[in-house]
């Protein structure tokens, strides 16, 4: 297993494949589909640790644009959504995302409710661009603090 693993972020690792996979990873993993991206940007810094930059800001990227995604299909299902009633939790919660405005997309880099917030954002037709602003600001700040807590947590190999 170990040996496959190895294998695995090697591969990951190749410059031709490395930050083009961390975006792709990143990307996918800010939609509604359950990936975590992390493990292949630690794996990239891991392996080639002056890579910790480049990572950091193309998986950003990456993650900033799968939550601009999310935004877009949250915007779209709104005329869908309004079909239907919502509950009382529901309606709390819009009405706390609504107060709180754009600033709300700073916790797009929380698990699991994180990436549904880009959509309800949209759903809301929160302004695009400071939503894409504040999105980008938490989700640089978790993969800062996640790879550099994990570099500093498993130091071998890193100059």
């Amino acid at each position: 297993m170990e040996a496959w693993l190895n294998q695995l972020l090697a591969a990951l690792a190749l410059p031709e494949f490395g930050l083009s996979t961390v975006f792709i990873v990143s990307f996918i993993s800010a939609t509604l589909l359950p990936l975590g991206s992390e493990p292949v940007v630690f794996g990239l810094v891991k392996l080639n640790p002056d890579m910790f930059w480049p990572a950091i800001l193309v998986a950003t990227v990456g993650n900033t644009l799968g939550g601009a995604l999310d935004w877009w299909i949250g915007y779209g299902a709104h005329k869908v959504a309004d079909k239907y009633a919502h509950s009382q939790h529901h309606v709390r919660v819009l009405g706390w995302l609504q107060r709180l405005g754009p600033k709300a997309c700073l916790l797009a880099w929380l698990p699991a409710v994180g990436d549904p917030l880009c959509a309800v954002a949209g759903w809301l037709r929160l302004s695009f661009w400071p939503c894409l602003f504040y999105m980008a600001i938490g989700k640089f700040l978790r993969y800062l603090l996640m790879t550099g807590s994990l570099v500093w947590a498993f130091p071998g190999g890193w100059h």
